[in-house]
């Protein structure tokens, strides 16, 4: 989803959510995968601002937040 919308010249997807063991669950979220950090470089994030940046990559994921994620952590630059 983040290569199709960014075509990223960088792309780090880590899955942290064994770091929040329970967490979900007890939030009433299905157990599974939902803690995740991006960090991403791509020459499409250059005119966008920081705030517009995040947006942008929540957009591009709302299937995966309507389907269980709901912590994202993010780190989105263009490139130097």
């Amino acid at each position: 989803m983040l290569e199709a919308a960014f075509a990223p010249q960088r792309l780090e997807i880590e899955d942290q959510s064994g770091r929040h063991a329970n967490h979900g669950e007890r939030m009433g979220l299905k157990p599974g995968e939902t803690h995740y950090a991006v960090t991403m470089v791509a020459e499409s994030l250059r005119p966008l601002s920081r705030v517009e940046r995040s947006r942008a990559v929540h957009e591009a994921l709302k299937a995966e937040f309507e389907g269980g994620m709901h912590a994202l952590s993010l780190s989105l630059s263009a490139p130097e």
